[in-house]
């Protein structure tokens, strides 16, 4: 078993050797623009343009809560994208975070680590513009990947916060 280890920096940026997958969390409006996703859009185009071919052709593949989409950016450096929230939050709303949905998530994520040797490296997802809780977060990563031996790096950003 790994334990999460913890550390303030910018989670586009790795801190580790060998292959490196960074997890993050997506809504399921097909929205991409706030949060986390803007720092990954700032280093990779690829992400978001397979993100929005996803949403695009919802009706004919997996693209849905609990969905995962993996995309390689470099040579040992893939990205991510969790489909953990519903809709966005909009005033008097409640959080769109779902919990099941990161839960199956990560197993996905769990499983694509392990096919590829990675590391999962990640902001506190689900934390952000979700509005979830890390305390109901954290022990689903330590289940799903920590626990199977899968080394996990959470960041918090330098600028404080989340």
């Amino acid at each position: 078993m790994s334990e999460i280890t913890y550390v303030r920096g910018d989670a586009t940026v790795p801190s580790a050797e060998g292959v490196r997958l960074i997890a993050h969390v997506c809504n399921d409006l097909g929205g991409w623009g706030r949060g986390f996703v803007v720092a990954i859009s700032r280093r990779w185009p690829e992400p978001e343009a397979a993100y929005r071919a996803w949403h695009r052709g919802r009706a004919d593949n997996d693209f849905g809560l609990g969905a995962v989409q993996s995309v390689q950016v470099e040579p040992y450096l893939w990205v991510a994208n969790m489909i953990g929230q519903h809709g966005i939050r909009g005033r008097g709303k409640d959080a769109p975070v779902r919990y099941e949905a990161i839960d199956t998530a990560l197993a996905r994520v769990a499983r694509k680590a392990g096919e590829l040797g990675a590391s999962v490296h990640m902001p506190r997802i689900g934390c952000g513009l979700a509005g979830g809780s890390w305390t109901r977060i954290e022990p689903l990563v330590t289940e799903r990947l920590a626990a199977r031996g899968i080394a996990v790096t959470v960041y918090d950003h330098e600028g404080g916060g989340t």
